[in-house]
């Protein structure tokens, strides 16, 4: 039986680079990213005791990982500027369009950042 490769050992190490980087938004939100070995990298979402996460995403692709991971942060921390708010009720994208034009720039400019540390280009 032939052994099936999910995921190769270069793209394994690029994901590990795009996991790595975004460390500081596993303790802002109930997200955790995974090595799964040969089947790649898993993100959870959304812990609810006693039943596990509510939501699964495998990934053997790290730009697309870097994709998925980069909006989760910026919308994570727009639901943070926001809450409490009636802006949340528009919406992340609401939200970020009432936000002044330097903080709104602030926030795009974290995705370069986050490239960047995870060797990424955009």
């Amino acid at each position: 039986m032939e052994k099936q490769v999910y995921i190769t050992e270069e793209e394994r190490e690029k994901c590990k680079k795009v996991v790595d980087a975004f460390t500081e938004l596993y303790e802002m939100a109930d997200i955790v990213v995974v090595d799964v070995g040969k089947y790649g990298f898993v993100m959870l979402k959304y812990y609810v005791p006693p039943h596990g996460f509510e939501e699964d995403a495998t990934f053997t692709d790290s730009a697309v990982l870097f994709e998925e991971l980069w909006q989760e942060w910026l919308d994570m921390r727009l639901y943070l500027l926001a809450k409490d708010t009636p802006f949340l009720e528009k919406g992340y994208k609401g939200v970020f369009e009432s936000l002044p034009e330097e903080k709104q720039s602030e926030l795009i400019g974290q995705k370069t950042y986050f490239a960047r540390m995870a060797g990424i280009e955009l």
